[in-house]
């Protein structure tokens, strides 16, 4: 038996998350993600770059959360599992971590059981759900019965909201999820910016369009309205890979990352 048998992949479609994971050196994906891939690539070949820089940004900033006590996450847009994981930094802290992950792309639970062999005192789940939909995913039993919502939440949404454009409710949908979270909780981000590779980034974006995501680049001040309301912790908003940067992770310049990043907690 395949391990998709019985899941519609839709494999004549690319899917921004099997992209992603083909700039990581994955191979959990398809012939049309890596057509559509190739294109990005040929105009941006700094794309491969950018993933690993926003992969380091996820596995610092959920180290400084769970080592400052944050002790439960939710991951929204997780795509293809790449170990390691944000539970396995999570409960490589603090083993007792419980860990969320969501996301639209039937292939991510079709391997989702990478992201739920986690430690025995900690648990892990998935939930298939859509980011635009918020309510839904938040009334879950995989968020209801693994994380309590009176307690601080990690709330990670990395290289996600740029596929979801302002007519989609973007900003609403942040602040949907933001009002759902208890005090102490704290606001993951990184997002395609314009700002340092514009014609790029253009092109790009009509790349993504046209195999059908939807995308939008946000500038400085887009990308700050999501924090609104909540305390950016040091260094603030800064291109991902200059997000409190560790010794071993290979230098990027921010054109090469065109990516902000930041983490913010609930008053």
């Amino acid at each position: 038996m395949s391990l998709y048998d019985g899941v519609d992949l839709r494999l004549n479609m690319p899917h921004s998350a099997r992209m992603y994971d083909y700039y990581l050196g994955g191979f959990t994906n398809f012939a049309a993600d890596r057509e559509a891939a190739g294109h990005a690539l040929a105009v941006a070949p700094w794309l491969r770059a950018a993933a690993r820089a926003n992969r380091s940004f996820i596995h610092r900033s959920t180290r400084t959360l769970a080592q400052a006590g944050i002790d439960q996450f939710l991951d929204i847009g997780t795509g293809i599992p790449t170990s390691p994981n944000l539970h396995e930094v999570a409960q490589g802290v603090e083993p007792r971590a419980r860990v969320v992950y969501a996301d639209n792309d039937p292939i991510v639970l079709s391997h989702a059981q990478a992201l739920l062999t986690g430690t025995p005192e900690g648990r892990t789940a998935y939930v298939e759900a859509d980011v635009t939909d918020p309510a839904r995913l938040l009334a879950s039993s995989g968020v209801r019965d693994t994380i309590d919502l009176t307690r601080p939440v990690g709330l990670s949404l990395n290289a996600l909201l740029h596929f979801v454009p302002d007519g989609h409710g973007a900003h609403e949908i942040v602040e949907h999820l933001k009002s759902a979270l208890a005090p102490g909780s704290a606001l993951v981000m990184t997002h395609v910016t314009p700002e340092f590779a514009p014609a790029e980034i253009a092109r790009l974006v009509r790349i993504y369009e046209s195999a059908g995501t939807a995308a939008q680049a946000r500038t400085l001040p887009e990308f700050t309205r999501f924090f609104d309301g909540w305390t950016l912790i040091a260094p603030g908003i800064v291109p991902t890979p200059h997000w409190r940067p560790a010794p071993a992770d290979p230098p990027t310049t921010a054109s090469d990352a065109s990516a902000y990043a930041a983490v913010a907690l609930k008053p």
